[in-house]
């Protein structure tokens, strides 16, 4: 199956839109997950099939179901809310999709430090007003400064789990008519 994706600029919707993260700890036997309850972005499709644009999550909305487990990863020893309220991933460009499959080149940025991530993207809706898009990424999050490590029970990679829905970006009268 061949995905046709519109041109034109595009909006996150963010009640379709969910980013979560699993990182195996306690020296692999458990598995914490959790979401984060904010999300925004935008982008725009160009008619070579390129897209660009940027997705940034509210650090401080993170949920693992532990009010104790939040409080420290929103600390100065993982996310640093208090310094770093967003983490973003700038699309540089984004290929033609491939069937139904896109490779995302952008720059994820944690706790300000940035670096390359390639993300191979599903894209699970495709029309004139909805782009929908699934992706599973791993991150090593010493690479953006995430060094704590107690008793060396985080090892390995975390992995995160993004679907995306778009909505085309509504043009107003008075954007027409701006120079």
């Amino acid at each position: 199956m061949t995905v046709v994706i519109e041109t034109g600029s595009w909006q996150l919707d963010p009640a379709r839109s969910t980013v979560a993260i699993a990182h195996r700890t306690m020296w692999g036997l458990v598995t914490v997950k959790g979401a984060f309850g904010s999300v925004t972005g935008q982008g725009e499709t160009r008619p070579d099939g390129t897209a660009h644009g940027v997705v940034s999550v509210d650090t401080a909305t993170l949920d693992t179901r532990n009010a104790k487990r939040d409080a420290h990863l929103r600390g100065s020893d993982f996310f640093d809310t208090e310094n770093h309220p967003t983490l973003t991933f700038a699309v540089d460009g984004a290929a033609v999709p491939q069937g139904d499959t896109a490779e995302i080149v952008g720059r994820l940025t944690v706790r300000g430090v940035g670096g390359p991530q390639t993300v191979t993207a599903r894209v699970t809706a495709s029309s004139d007003d909805a782009i929908g898009l699934a992706m599973e990424f791993t991150v090593d999050r010493e690479q953006f400064g995430m060094v704590w490590n107690q008793l060396g029970m985080i090892r390995g990679l975390t992995t995160v789990t993004a679907t995306l829905t778009f909505a085309r970006a509504v043009v107003r009268d008075a954007d027409l008519l701006a120079p």
